[in-house]
């Protein structure tokens, strides 16, 4: 289901939307639009990514995973697995 949202630019923004609608192929200014948004989800999406990984490396040293750790594992994905199943 789709929904309007209308936005206000000066002139020269509109013509260069315009512009960059013609010169990389989309049928509208709304398509375009979409396909900026979405990847901007994705980039925001990476650098949360980007951002954990970091921490994690910066965490300190790695430690080997135990019997004990995977089994924590294992409940907690048997937990998460059981509470989808309820909804």
């Amino acid at each position: 289901m789709r929904s309007s949202m209308h936005v206000s630019l000066p002139m020269p923004l509109k013509q260069w939307v315009e512009g960059q609608v013609e010169a990389k192929g989309y049928s509208t200014a709304s398509e375009y639009v979409r396909d900026l948004l979405r990847q901007e989800q994705e980039r925001q999406a990476r650098s949360r990514i980007d951002s954990r990984l970091t921490d994690a490396v910066n965490s300190g040293p790695s430690t080997p995973m135990t019997r004990q750790d995977w089994q924590e594992i294992a409940r907690e994905g048997a937990k998460r697995a059981r509470s989808r199943r309820k909804r």
